[in-house]
């Protein structure tokens, strides 16, 4: 697809070409703190992949979340949007940080821009693999034989539930406090529809038979309607399209208990936004650091790729942060959007060699890690590079 974006100009703009067969754009979402260093290794990976693979990437940037309310005064610009509409597939590094915190209901914030572009897009469905490399066992914090085996996929519902809800804050006299002035209140709702339910009980199935055809429904049916409403449709899904896949509905407090209790006996775990948004985070702690999760939105439109971690203020600039989750999203986006499997199996087994030779970056280094295989932010870059090529 064409890309007119406005924000490409000089060297954010990238093409590669080596015996082309076909071009493909991305727009890239640098974002903010670490977002612009682990973006270029991600990059740098594209480059490799276009040089073996005979193809080509042109990559533009675009603004989002803190960047771009520093720049238009809002997290998602239009042009942004329309560069994404207009790309194969979107890549995005991190949103956030100290700079743009606020309690202001009225003021700007960066993840703003991240859910405004899922939703915009039609992005229902998150995917986060939650897997084991063998050479970063010792880094997890669970015991090795608790941790063996494990091979999830979390299926996250994207576009509902509180994070989309209405909310206020306003004052009024029940919320009076002790001086008996006008307090604060405010509310969340959280809401869902009965296709939103469906349509991502069926993408938790379809994954679960393409795996080890188990799915574990993750709810809070004991209290709340809608996920009483939730475990309702989730059974007449399978019940009348799914029978041959195990399903087992988990509350969430359970769930939370059990991903570190037998996190190696769950397939598919789905459940709805704010739920999973806490739980993925747990299961990636499993593999020792959120330095090592991508993750997949999908849905009724351009798809978007990004980390799981969050945009690490504390160490941007230092060229130190960890961009193999980057690495891993860019992997991703060749499986599930550009139908280049081959080339998604070269970054993971290019990954994997990097790993077993030892070499780390500091988050997944232990005290054990000689110093010489301890490398920044760009040459863990360059290692996978080296290994595609």
């Amino acid at each position: 697809m064409p890309l007119d974006n406005p924000f490409a100009s000089g060297p954010s703009s990238m093409s590669w070409s080596c015996n082309v067969k076909k071009t493909y754009t991305i727009c890239c979402l640098p974002g903010d703190c670490i977002g612009p260093e682990i973006m270029a290794e991600g990059k740098k990976v594209l480059a490799a992949v276009g040089k073996r693979f005979g193809c080509a990437f042109e990559c533009n940037d675009a603004l989002i979340g803190g960047a771009a309310i520093d720049a238009t005064g809002t997290a998602l610009p239009d042009e942004t949007l329309e560069a994404a509409r207009a790309s194969d597939a979107v890549l995005l590094a991190a949103v956030g940080g100290p700079k743009w915190d606020t309690t202001d209901p009225a003021a700007p914030r960066p993840e703003q821009g991240l859910l405004k572009i899922r939703k915009e897009l039609g992005l229902y469905t998150n995917l986060r693999p939650v897997q084991i490399f063998s050479a970063l066992a010792g880094a997890s914090t669970l015991k090795p034989e608790v941790i063996d085996g494990v091979d999830m996929m979390i299926v996250r519902e994207l576009t509902g539930g509180l994070y989309f809800g209405v909310r206020e804050r306003f004052y009024d006299e029940e919320g009076a406090g002790t001086d008996g002035k006008p307090g604060q209140r405010a509310y969340d709702t959280l809401e869902y529809r009965e296709y939103e339910i469906e349509r991502i009980a069926r993408q938790a199935f379809e994954a679960a038979r393409k795996r080890r055809g188990k799915v574990a429904s993750v709810d809070k049916a004991n209290v709340l309607e809608t996920s009483r409403m939730w475990r309702e449709i989730v059974h007449r899904v399978h019940d009348a399209d799914y029978a041959d896949v195990e399903l087992e509905d988990v509350l969430v407090d359970n769930a939370a208990m059990q991903l570190i209790n037998r996190p190696a006996d769950f397939d598919v775990v789905v459940t709805e936004n704010m739920f999973g948004d806490i739980l993925s985070d747990e299961a990636a702690q499993i593999t020792g650091s959120l330095g090592m999760l991508a993750s997949a939105s999908l849905g009724d439109g351009v798809a978007l790729f990004e980390p799981s971690h969050g945009s690490a203020p504390d160490i941007a600039g230092k060229g130190i942060a960890n961009p193999l989750a980057q690495i891993l999203s860019v992997e991703m986006m060749l499986r599930y959007s550009l139908d280049m499997g081959d080339a998604a199996d070269a970054i993971r087994a290019a990954v994997t060699a990097v790993l077993d030779d030892g070499l780390r970056t500091r988050d997944i280094a232990d005290a054990s890690t000689p110093a010489d295989k301890i490398l920044g932010t760009a040459a863990m870059g360059d290692a996978v590079v080296a290994r595609l090529q």
